[in-house]
């Protein structure tokens, strides 16, 4: 049986997403270190105390005390503004005393700032500070679909910017990204406010003492190019963070795997108007919507972490500055009577997956990706406020952080082979009165609306926890999109013989959802197959991407072209793997 605290399978643990055969001479055996991790897990630490949280704490002496950016002045209401409704209503939007400065925000700009001008900041930020600390570099090495380059700016008080030099640095990095619709404007302009303030003497750079941070300004520049919110082929890329079909996707997924964050922000815009005004006469009130990450199977400590330490701080700090905060939701179904909709459980968002990485995560939506550049410095601002207060808690919270990732990654191996696995879960419905702006009245009022809650949620179906998953030599596509994510997986180097439960499509299932029944059996796993095992850090992960009764999964989605190509492995296998 293992000591308490200690790694349960420290080869995993050494690293998240690195290739466990990397450590191998010629072959490993795993089922002797698979047993010592169905007998024991890690002890539940003390929760770190409430009272120190950024919501009840004075700031530290690494955050920023005052506003952001040093360059902002007092301005008046821009009354030439081409407001899509009456004035009466633009009035409860008042500007905010300060004035924001990017390309995209210059005076008597019509147009955001462009993909060209984004690059040509970043560029110049990243090359004020090449030998000096803090240390701004710029990441350039994934494209969207028309070759135009993501990227990302990291800063930090390591020796330099690679994945390694950060973690060596024991500070948490936390990333924020903007953009993945094209169509998220304010995101956008309020990470490039942000960067401006990273660098020597930036009103930023005290927190680069205790974390490191990294911003993607825009993830879809193509969409941006096309004034469109989906990428060149027509993926909402906010949901293919599970399948990573574009390479948009794979480019967010491999830069988390590298670098590791301890927390994630995706920082978007929710439309104002339609269809909320043709379903209920009124538009939409609230300045931001939050809502941390939730979904089946993340560990508890992580979606504490997100509610306490993003979500409470971001809400305190937005009704501070006067702003209007309510969850992260949108107009679901076809009329009014289906009301609006938290977002989804599913794996298949940002924030989601990463959750199931074990990364602190959390949606931050202002109002107006429909309003084109009405209201945009009250919208940057809202941005600019909930950013500020994610890093400034982080800053605060970096040593929990740290304890919390520590425990989570061992907590989540040591439930291989036992425990039970939440294979899809339902959201719950039922009514909420929410604020709305009345079209004809112009006044505040609340509606009772239909409400979908990913608060709190049902599991309706479940089954016991795999040690592992055995997939075919032909699982090539689902084998790289799983490392792609920091899923380790090995390849099987020597015949073995594994207790398995296969998967049996269930007749007559409906052919929206497939349906199945497990047939336990001996398999014989052949040289060039692979086995990811679940005692690992992003153990549910891989179990969301390779349970196959679900819309998202690998089967369902096509990565995996047969389901006989994935069987759960249900004993402690000794297999002998390949050396990488």
């Amino acid at each position: 049986m293992t000591k308490p605290n200690a790694p349960v399978f420290a080869p995993y643990l050494e690293r998240p997403g690195h290739n466990m055969a990397t450590h191998a001479s010629r072959w490993l055996m795993i089922g002797s270190a698979l047993a010592l991790a169905a007998c024991s897990s890690t002890p539940l630490p003390e929760w770190p105390a409430t009272t120190s949280t950024t919501t009840r704490a004075q700031p530290s002496s690494s955050a920023p005390t005052a506003p952001l950016p040093a360059s902002v002045t007092p301005v008046a209401s821009n009354t030439r503004l081409e407001v899509p409704y009456s004035g009466a209503i633009a009035a409860l939007f008042p500007e905010p005393s300060e004035r924001y400065s990017t390309p995209g925000l210059s005076e008597g700009r019509r147009s955001f700032t462009t993909n060209s001008e984004l690059a040509e900041v970043l560029r110049n930020l990243s090359q004020q500070t090449p030998e000096e600390s803090p240390r701004l570099g710029l990441l350039n090495n994934g494209n969207a679909q028309s070759g135009t380059p993501i990227h990302a700016l990291i800063a930090t008080q390591a020796k330099a910017i690679t994945p390694l030099a950060l973690d060596e640095s024991n500070r948490p990095s936390v990333m924020i990204v903007a953009g993945q619709q094209g169509t998220d404007a304010a995101a956008t302009e309020a990470l490039l406010v942000l960067s401006k303030e990273l660098g020597a003497g930036g009103l930023l750079t005290p927190l680069l003492d205790k974390i490191n941070i990294i911003f993607v300004p825009r993830a879809n520049p193509d969409g941006f190019d096309k004034g469109t919110a989906a990428t060149s082929d027509g993926t909402d890329l906010r949901f293919d963070h599970l399948q990573l079909k574009t390479p948009e996707a794979r480019f967010l997924a491999k830069l988390v795997r590298d670098y590791r964050p301890s927390v994630l922000l995706d920082a978007s815009e929710f439309d104002a108007i339609e269809p909320t005004l043709q379903r209920f006469a009124a538009v939409r009130a609230n300045d931001m919507g939050l809502q941390y990450a939730v979904t089946p199977n993340a560990h508890e400590f992580v979606t504490k972490a997100a509610r306490e330490w993003m979500h409470q701080p971001a809400s305190s700090a937005l009704s501070q500055a006067g702003m209007r905060v309510d969850w992260a939701f949108e107009a679901t179904g076809n009329s009014a009577e289906n009301g609006f909709a938290m977002g989804t459980l599913e794996p298949t968002t940002l924030t989601n997956a990463a959750s199931l990485k074990n990364v602190v995560s959390m949606k931050a939506s202002s109002r107006g990706s429909d309003l084109k550049r009405t209201h945009l410095q009250r919208r940057v601002h809202s941005q600019v406020q909930t950013m500020l207060a994610v890093l400034q808690s982080a800053a605060q919270r970096a040593g929990d952080l740290r304890q919390v990732n520590t425990y989570v990654t061992r907590d989540v191996a040591s439930h291989a082979c036992r425990s039970t696995l939440a294979v899809q879960a339902q959201p719950s419905h039922g009514q909420r009165e929410i604020t709305l702006v009345d079209a004809a009245s112009a006044q505040l009022v609340q509606k009772n609306v239909a409400w979908t809650s990913s608060l709190s949620i049902s599991n309706p179906r479940t089954r016991s926890n795999a040690c592992g998953y055995w997939l075919s030599a032909n699982a090539v596509q689902a084998t790289e999109r799983l490392g792609m994510m920091g899923v380790n997986v090995l390849r099987v180097a020597e015949l073995s013989s594994i207790q398995t439960e296969t998967y049996q499509v269930t007749p007559g299932a409906s052919a929206s959802e497939t349906a199945v029944h497990l047939v336990r059996h001996s398999l014989e796993a052949a040289p060039g197959s692979y086995y990811v095992s679940m005692n690992q850090p992003l153990a549910f992960l891989a179990a969301a991407a390779l349970e196959p009764d679900t819309p998202y999964s690998f089967y369902s989605t096509g990565v995996l072209g047969d389901i006989k190509e994935v069987a759960r492995v249900t004993a402690l296998p000794n297999i002998v793997f390949e050396e990488e």
